[in-house]
């Protein structure tokens, strides 16, 4: 997200956080996108909350404003507290695995889906920054993975 918006010609700040492990554990990413300066780089409390396993929403669920969006993959979240936040579920990881046989690609389905909900991202910019992100030959399925999400949002 964060390099599609640079693409997008928007200033951003992006950090991130990996478990010990190497795949399968917790992760965390922050991005920033604004139009004007970003006069601090960390997030206080987030506008959007995107989670793919219950964990991750048990443990980032208080950063959400109580106004925000929070998108879940509902094949990995299935204990959604009641929140005055708006909810938006998406089954990504069930269509990954029925588009490609593989799950890996629901997170590119819910980066569709994200870049469709914030609406500052140029999805040619999106595109661009898959190409450049992904290994050479997973890049197609990525990018179809990607304009799946986009058609997501309908519940």
């Amino acid at each position: 997200m964060g390099k599609g918006a640079v693409y997008s010609g928007k200033n951003v700040v992006q950090t991130q956080s990996y478990g010990a492990e190497a795949r399968g554990s917790a992760a965390k990413s922050d991005v920033i996108i604004s139009d004007g300066k970003i006069g601090f780089p960390g997030v206080r409390k987030c506008d959007i909350l995107v989670t793919m396993s219950q964990t991750a929403l048990n443990k980032n669920l208080g950063d959400l404003k109580e106004e925000g969006i929070l998108l879940i993959d509902i094949c990995t979240v299935k204990n959604i507290p009641e929140i005055k936040a708006k909810v938006i579920r998406i089954s990504a990881t069930e269509t990954a695995k029925e588009a490609f046989g593989a799950s890996i690609y629901a997170n590119m389905i819910v980066l569709g889906t994200l870049t469709k909900l914030i609406n500052k991202v140029n999805k040619k910019a999106m595109e661009k920054a898959i190409r450049e992100s992904v290994p050479q030959k997973t890049v197609e399925a990525n990018i179809i993975a990607f304009r799946k999400g986009l058609y997501f949002v309908t519940c």
